[in-house]
């Protein structure tokens, strides 16, 4: 239970203990200091000995684990909202992403990446203007967009899923398809990759706007389908993630694509030309030495993948899997059939989802605690490993090492406290117990005396 500082009605500087904390790939025993002002974490040592600061509340976690908070590099909505889907104005479009930001911070994410299946261009120019980087430092909003991840139009129609195939595209004119079919307002300013990587890391510090057209963040695009492998290059300099996916490239193909600086695979196994013992296809990037191994998406649900090869996966690049829920805006509503994008139906059984009269899954209602907590069990990672997988490993796949995903000094003050409880059928279980965006507790599961209790509504 926090301890406040007397006359203080709202505390800057909160001092966390008697807490276990992800460092590295370890959990260690250890304090830890924030500041609301700022947001940032704060370096114990400095702000006690040097910068003379004292808590202004104590909270006592009674052993449980503090971590970042999640960072989920794929996901379609939350709370009856789909990112997809325009709404009659912008304003509304608003409402339903902030109501979708709040509803995901509930379940330990603090970041994210919009993503947008494939659609066409009029689509993209109402709604893209919405989903770049938050830009703004407000906790009461929940978790904060890091950028539109586009998956598609550019994949490869034997390996769509559930993209339409009649918005699918090919870039046969190379890079200026990209920009006549997401709007060039949309993408990123040309230049050098170091000069982007600076820009980018200085917005997120300081908390500005750093868009300056930088509403995309990742593309998915399949490199084998038109003139896509020979713009990966261009892609890169404009500061987009390249990421493989949708795809029947070959080994060599999807080497090739690396080479051009591909650095991601979006959801591994799932939409792409399966593993063969004489074409490992795209799973073979994982055992490459030819280049540096890219990261790759999971979808650790128990529908999408098979347990073991979550766990094949996990042993043969382990520093590069990222857990990705992949959820649509069905989560938490009840089993039925629902109205979807281009007047199709999905049909929601549990966790389950699939597009009306085909077994087509149609993504993930899952969240990432329950992706985390199936991670460790399937392949017998150790908590700091899956931890790591929801936290540092996409930070450092979207350039945002020490700022996002990590409990280092001036880390952004993004928090979950996860506690754990025993299921007699499935074993440890990790919950969410706290969620803390900038310095600020946002959600909380127990109410205490005080009232910091529950969801800040805004």
């Amino acid at each position: 239970m926090p301890l406040a500082a007397p006359g203080r009605a709202s505390p800057r500087v909160t001092k966390f203990t008697n807490c276990r904390l992800l460092q590295g790939k370890q959990l260690v025993e250890r304090d830890l200091w924030i500041d609301s002002q700022s947001g940032k974490i704060l370096n114990d040592q400095e702000a006690f000995y040097e910068r003379h600061l004292s808590p202004d509340q104590i909270v006592d976690l009674d052993g449980r684990i503090l971590a970042p908070g999640f960072i989920d590099a794929q996901l379609n909505g939350a709370q009856g909202f789909d990112f997809s889907i325009p709404q009659s104005t912008r304003q509304e479009y608003e409402r339903g992403l902030r109501r979708a930001s709040r509803a995901l911070a509930r379940t330990g994410v603090t970041s994210y990446l919009p993503t947008v299946v494939s659609s066409t261009p009029d689509v993209y120019g109402k709604i893209l203007p919405s989903l770049g980087p938050s830009g703004h430092r407000r906790a009461e909003d929940g978790a904060e967009s890091l950028g539109a991840h586009l998956e598609g139009p550019f994949i490869n129609p034997a390996r769509n899923g559930i993209h339409k195939p009649d918005v699918l595209r090919a870039c046969s004119r190379g890079f200026q398809d990209l920009g006549s079919c997401y709007g060039v307002e949309n993408m990123p300013v040309l230049g050098s990759e170091e000069d982007r990587e600076k820009t980018d890391r200085n917005a997120a510090v300081d908390g500005a706007d750093s868009s300056r057209g930088t509403t995309v963040k990742m593309i998915t695009a399949a490199p084998e389908v038109g003139e896509m492998l020979s713009n990966i290059r261009e892609i890169r300099s404009c500061g987009i993630i390249y990421s493989i996916g949708h795809s029947d490239a070959t080994y060599e193909q999807a080497l090739a694509a690396v080479g051009e600086g591909a650095t991601m695979i979006t959801h591994l196994f799932n939409a792409m030309r399966p593993f063969s013992h004489r074409d490992p296809g795209i799973f073979g990037l994982l055992g490459q030495r030819e280049h540096p191994r890219p990261f790759f998406g999971v979808i650790a649900d128990g529908i999408h993948l098979h347990p073991t090869s979550v766990q094949i996966a996990f042993h043969a690049h382990s520093d590069g899997l990222i857990l990705v829920t992949d959820a649509m805006w069905l989560c938490g509503l009840p089993d039925g059939e629902y109205e979807w994008t281009n007047d199709e139906r999905i049909v929601k059984t549990g966790p389950l989802l699939t597009l009306a009269g085909s077994d087509k899954i149609a993504g993930s209602s899952t969240t990432l605690i329950a992706c985390v907590n199936n991670f460790r069990r399937w392949t017998g990672a150790t908590t700091a490993e899956a931890i790591n997988a929801v936290t540092a490993t996409p930070a450092r796949m979207l350039g945002l090492e020490g700022i996002k995903g990590s409990l280092q000094g001036d880390a952004d003050a993004d928090l979950v406290v996860l506690g754990e409880t025993i299921d007699a059928e499935n074993g440890p279980n990790l919950m969410v117990k706290q969620v803390w965006k900038f310095g600020v507790k946002i959600f909380d599961t127990e109410k205490h005396g005080n009232g910091s209790v529950a969801w800040y509504e805004a």
